[in-house]
């Protein structure tokens, strides 16, 4: 058999060069800054499941006091669970429909766009959405 020099390895010698090398656990492989696989998995679904506080947009704001529209604390909590629920399907422009109100709420800045009380959502027709959550 004659043997060429070539810039191209062999069958055999790749074989022989990752199926010799050290297996490390997908879990203890560490990045840059010395994490692990698995704790930054932790820390982004940590990051996803909780919601940083809920904004209101100006029209948001204008219009939940043009409608004379009083949120309590217990209302605010669901509606921030509601986005959260919505960020974990990827729900990028959320309808959140609670109680008798409606609120649009953009999902990754954690705003809501507007808010509407039964009256308003007469028309059951919501546009410019791409997902909804009932709570």
């Amino acid at each position: 058999m004659k043997i060429q020099n070539s810039p191209f390895l062999s069958n055999l010698q790749v074989q022989e060069q990752y199926l010799n090398q050290k297996k490390v656990p997908l879990s203890n492989q560490t990045n840059s800054q010395g994490l692990s696989f698995q704790d930054i998995l932790a820390e982004k679904s940590q990051k996803n499941n909780q919601v940083s506080e809920l904004k209101f947009s100006k029209h948001a704001s204008s219009r939940l006091a043009e409608r004379n529209i009083q949120l309590t604390n217990e209302q605010m909590e669901r509606l921030k669970e509601g986005t959260g629920k919505a960020g974990e399907k990827g729900i990028q422009e959320s309808l959140v429909l609670m109680d008798q109100l409606a609120f649009i709420v953009n999902v990754p800045s954690n705003t809501v766009i507007t808010a509407m009380d039964q009256r308003e959502t007469s028309t059951n027709i919501f546009t410019n959405i791409d997902g909804a959550v009932i709570i």
